[in-house]
């Protein structure tokens, strides 16, 4: 093998790949994604190795077109697929944060405009109770001054997974947002919930005449997400489900 190509971090059970693929789907079926954007999981037995697609549309992603990477997001077996630009967002974050199994990158357009103003991001409900420790933004322009707004090297990635800290969810600016989480099934409900937020918090913003929104506390955002890690299982078995039936995979 070349010296430029890193190895492998083993084996991976096929029914893994097959979910992560899915991922791509429910979030093109929930809005999360269109043609664009990405979803990425830490290879189950090799911490310094993420798994994702090959650059293709979401809505097109197969099992067979995942690829395994290094964390600087050396491709270990590309076979001549492309990779997404963008996956140094996966792997600096995948570096920074040992907590983080997965982590998706999308242009969610109800997520946009928080990245636009000087209006944070707030949990509305219950199911978004992860956004009630805050939603930073990356203004990609700080560091790096007019770019083509891409995190197509490492060290924009760096720089974004400095704004992400500890949080699950990071907005960019004049772009999209990143949402991470402790599984592949949580982070894809995150996402999924972070769009969900955002029209709530539309609607809400709409109606409160300037008022205060009665958002989630720090306190209530700890407990709800403390439940959510098992409750919202039940949308993942839902949406897997419904991927399965239309894909026979």
């Amino acid at each position: 093998m070349s010296d430029n190509i890193p190895l492998s971090g083993g084996a991976i059970d096929d029914a893994l790949i097959k979910d992560l693929a899915a991922a791509s789907h429910v979030l093109v079926a929930q809005g999360v994604v269109d043609g664009f954007g990405h979803v990425s999981m830490r290879h189950p037995t090799a911490p310094n190795r993420y798994l994702m697609a090959r650059s293709v549309a979401p809505a097109l992603v197969t099992p067979d077109d995942i690829i395994e990477y290094d964390l600087d997001s050396r491709p270990c077996n590309a076979n001549g697929r492309g990779s997404f630009l963008e996956r140094f967002i996966h792997g600096e974050i995948y570096k920074a944060r040992p907590d983080v199994m997965s982590v998706i990158h999308s242009h969610s357009p109800s997520v946009v405009p928080f990245g636009l103003v000087n209006k944070p991001m707030q949990a509305m409900f219950h199911n978004a109770a992860f956004l009630a420790e805050g939603a930073p933004i990356f203004d990609i322009r700080e560091k790096f001054g007019a770019t083509d707004m891409l995190v197509g090297n490492g060290d924009k990635g760096v720089a974004l997974a400095q704004v992400l800290g500890r949080n699950h969810v990071c907005l960019m600016r004049a772009h999209g947002s990143v949402t991470c989480g402790p599984t592949l099934q949580t982070a894809v409900f995150r996402a999924v919930y972070t769009e969900v937020n955002a029209r709530i918090q539309h609607w809400a913003v709409a109606l409160s005449e300037g008022e205060p929104l009665a958002a989630l506390d720090a306190e209530e955002g700890r407990l709800a997400d403390a439940v959510n890690q098992t409750a919202g299982m039940r949308a993942w078995d839902l949406w897997r489900a419904q991927v399965r039936a239309k894909l026979n995979w």
